[in-house]
């Protein structure tokens, strides 16, 4: 039987750790470390600072954020 497709935000993640060159996991530990701070800041951070398109950041904050309960 075949795997189900990745849904939700971790979709995004092979393209992001393509584009912007950092695996996943490094990109979550900069959301978690300036925790704790609200989703659309975390995404403009994500945005102004590394230069990441929104949909990407995003992507990043709500997995991030989802895993902590």
């Amino acid at each position: 039987m075949a795997s189900e497709p990745v849904k939700g935000p971790a979709s995004y993640f092979p393209s992001i750790e393509k584009k912007y060159g950092k695996p996943i996991a490094e990109w979550q530990q900069i959301v978690r470390d300036r925790l704790p701070a609200k989703h659309m800041e975390l995404v403009a951070m994500l945005k102004d600072e590394h230069g990441m398109g929104h949909g990407h950041a995003n992507a990043v904050v709500a997995h991030t954020l989802s895993e902590k309960g």
